[in-house]
This record gives structure tokens, sequence and C-alpha cells, in this order.
């Protein structure tokens, strides 16, 4: 195995097992990551601040106390404390997240079993999937979605050149997979197994597991989706909205269809920042999940392509970081990262248009959550650690 050195040369035709340690050589993180990361996250808050204010200050439900800026000022606090997140864990060598992993790993299935405890796990419209911190509350399935991302690429490390052997390229990754989502489901937490098990599919898939195997995780994929479709009706409950979201439109349909007018009302132009209707109680969940319908509002087609626009920015630079990665543990865990942001925004367009059912998948960066958005800005730290050691960056 080579030395860790800050010496050793760079190939990208071969990413060698190899992690760059030397925290003293490293260079400058990527200007143009970091510089869209912080102007997406500013967009974001700022769109909380428009989205929420009219819930925080007229809802008599919640617990804001009719303060109107309050939702924005808790983001905004935590997306100041986000971006030192981002830039602390960009200081951290890909070694030290490569040692981690299985700590990380081990970390998130624990929490994953505590919030099923009753007690510690805050239980919301049937499901119990928060950990109440005082302050503010948690998924841990947030944190797993990391823990998949660098486990299974130091794994894939580790097994480089036994991925088509099924005891080491099949055994252990399903064995964690299968694990989670049972947990999952006894929450349950349905988007959070989608994303999961799309994340651990796309880490295979570049570990190099054969292709035949994807056949058969497919089938068992479609198989759960069908397993939750008769165990749970809520999941049934989704289909139906998604398939006829107008024939209940004051039910079942109600959120999907507040969102489609949301969507249209906007037009090509918008009606203004801060000049949207939907979110004047109308449209639940808009400043969290439902944050895009706001900004197709009031921003407009064309506003929100220029939003979308700049995600596909940060997406494609993201994977040009990780094809140019120093070491196959930071290119796996850089790929990772960025199919995961890639996922969500994809997922959350979806959703809010209609596309598929409705589930609970945030857009990143934008919708209203403090853990959440930490760990997010963590995961663009991390991407921006691995930029430190690409010897030339365009």
């Amino acid at each position: 195995m080579p030395a860790k050195t800050a010496a050793v040369s760079y190939d990208n035709s071969r990413l060698a097992d190899y992690t760059y340690d030397d925290a003293g050589e490293r260079g400058n993180v990527d200007l143009p990551f970091a510089l869209l990361s912080l102007l997406l996250l500013t967009v974001g808050v700022l769109m909380v601040l428009s989205a929420s204010f009219a819930r925080a200050y007229y809802d008599p439900t919640n617990d804001t106390g009719g303060i109107a800026t309050y939702y924005f000022v808790r983001q905004a606090l935590f997306a100041l404390c986000g971006v030192g997140v981002m830039f602390v864990c960009s200081r951290f060598p890909m070694g030290f997240y490569r040692h981690i992993s299985g700590i990380v790993m081990m970390v998130s299935v624990a929490l994953l079993a505590v919030v099923l405890v009753p007690g510690i796990g805050e239980k919301v419209n049937g499901a119990r999937r928060w950990i109440n911190l005082k302050f503010t509350t948690f998924q841990p399935s947030e944190i797993t979605k990391i823990g998949v991302i660098m486990y299974f690429s130091m794994l894939i490390c580790r097994y480089k050149d036994k991925m088509s052997n099924p005891r080491y390229g099949i055994v252990p990754f399903v064995t964690v997979l299968g694990g989670v989502c049972v947990l999952l489901v006894l929450e349950p937490h349905m988007s959070a197994i989608i994303i999961i098990l799309a994340i651990g599919m796309v880490m295979l898939f570049l570990g190099g597991l054969p292709l035949y195997w994807f056949i058969g995780g497919g089938v068992a994929a479609g198989s759960l989706l069908g397993i939750g479709y008769a165990l749970f009706p809520y999941v049934r409950n989704r289909f139906y909205a998604w398939l006829n979201p107008f024939t209940d439109a004051s039910d079942t349909g109600y959120q999907i269809v507040q969102s489609l007018y949301s969507i249209g009302s906007g037009g090509l132009l918008g009606k203004g920042l801060g000049n949207s209707l939907q979110k004047y109680l109308y449209l639940p969940e808009e400043h969290n999940d439902f944050i895009f319908s706001i900004v197709c509002e009031e921003l407009g087609f064309i506003g929100a392509m220029l939003i979308l626009a700049l995600f596909a920015l940060l997406i494609l630079r993201g994977y040009w970081l990780s094809m140019h990665a120093r070491d196959r543990y930071s290119a796996l865990v850089g790929a990772g990262i960025t199919t995961h942001l890639a996922m969500q925004v994809i997922l959350n367009v979806a959703v809010c248009t209609n596309s598929i059912p409705c589930t609970g998948i945030s857009l990143p960066l934008f919708s209203y959550g403090g853990t959440a958005l930490l760990l997010q800005m963590a995961e663009l730290g991390i991407i921006l650690s691995l930029s430190r050691d690409i010897p030339e960056k365009r």
C-alpha cells in the first residue's frame, strides 16, 4: 500500500485506494462549488422568510407566539451555523472521514432504533420519526443517508477486487440496507426508505457490482413498495391522491391541489417575492416540503428555472470534483453525496408538480429544518474537503 505522503502522484485514470491525510499540504477549497452552495443557501433562507411568515403569524395551532419571523430567524441561525459546519468539514482530510465511516453508520442505526422508543421519539401524524432536542427536532434518517454513503464507500474500497463475489459485494451491503429498512418501516418512513435504497444501489453501481444484481434489486424494491401499499393505508391514500387529486380536493388530494394552484398562478414571471396567496394557510407545509411551489408562485417559471439551473450547476460541479478526486474513497463519497443532492431536488420538484405520489422529501438548502440543513451543509463541506486534494481545479 502506498505511503501517505503529499508526494504521491496524481493519476486520474486510476483511482488508487489511497487517502490523502496530510492536511498541511492541501490546497484551497473549490471556489465555484463553495459560491454556488452559499448562493443557494442565501436564496433558500429568503424564501423561508417569504413562505413562512403568514403561518407563523396567523396559525393558532403552532408555537410561534404570533411572531411572523419565527421560522426565518431560526432558519437563518442554522444557516449561519451551517456555513461554519461546511468550512470546518472542509478542513478535515478525507482519511478522517474514512476512519469514522463505521462509527457514523453505527450511530445512525442506533438512533433509528432509539427514535422508536416512546418518550424519546416524537410521534407526529401517526409516524414516530423525530427526536425532540427541546430547541429543535431532527430525523435520524438524515444521518443514515450520509452514513450509508460513507460506510459503503469504505466497504467498496476494502473489497474493490471482490465486488463480483456475493460474499463481499452483496451480503454486507444488503445486510446494512435490510436492517435500516426494517427500522424505517417501523416508524414508518417510506420516503427515507426510497432514498436510502436508491443511494445504496448507486453506491454499488459505482463500486462495480455486476449489472444483473440490479435487476434483482429492482424487483426487491418493487416488492417492498407493494408491501408498503398493502400494509399502510396512508401509502394507498397517497397513490390515490396522486392519480385523482381533484376527486377529493378537500381531503386526500387537498395538499397537491393547492400546490398545483400555487405553481399555476405564478405564470411566467410570478406574483413577486412575498406576494404568494397560497401561503396564507391554504397550502400545507408551504415553508417545508412544498416551498418550491411558493417559489413558482412568487418568482414564476423563469425564477424557478433559474434556481433549478443553480442546483444543476452545483450538481455538475460536484460530479466533476468527484471524477477528479485523488483517491477511490473520495471519489465514491463525492459522487454519493452529489447523487443524494440530485435525487432530493428531483424528487421534491416531482412531488410539488404531482409527477410522483406525495411524500415527505425536502428541497435541500430551501426547506425549513435546522438539523437537516446542518447535515446538508456538512455534506457540502465534505465535497469541499475532497476538492482541496485535487492538484489542478478549473
